[in-house]
């Protein structure tokens, strides 16, 4: 029960993180895409960031786990999390799987936001 109040905590947390980081981005940019860029750098910095707690073993599991990267970056960006998934199929040795996840991920997810936007034209 208490994973559960973790991510529901980390996710409302990193949901109205990425609102207010996404509102002062657009002050300076006008383009929206500095503002994604941006936090999902941070969010991808802060991934590794919260592994490597996570394996000083100095913070507690449940706290990193569940509220930082599944909770608060979870919510404040998806890239972490595929991030995560890379780095842990790199970490696995299983290096052309996560060539293949991550040159797939990013072909497949452009096309489909294409194709998205090809439908919505329809």
């Amino acid at each position: 029960m208490l994973h559960i109040l973790l991510v529901a905590a980390g996710g409302a947390t990193g949901a109205l993180s990425r609102y207010s980081l996404t509102n002062i981005t657009k002050f300076f940019f006008y383009e929206s895409f500095y503002a994604t860029f941006c936090i999902n750098l941070i969010g991808s910095f802060l991934i590794g960031y919260f592994i490597s707690l996570g394996y000083a073993k100095n913070y507690s599991d449940y706290f990193i786990k569940y509220f930082l990267i599944i909770g608060f970056l979870g919510s404040f960006t998806t890239f972490s999390a595929f991030s995560y998934e890379v780095l842990d199929l790199f970490l696995e040795k299983k290096i052309f799987l996560s060539i293949t996840y991550i040159v797939s991920s990013i072909l497949f997810c452009i096309f489909a936001s294409f194709l998205g936007m090809q439908i919505h034209k329809l």
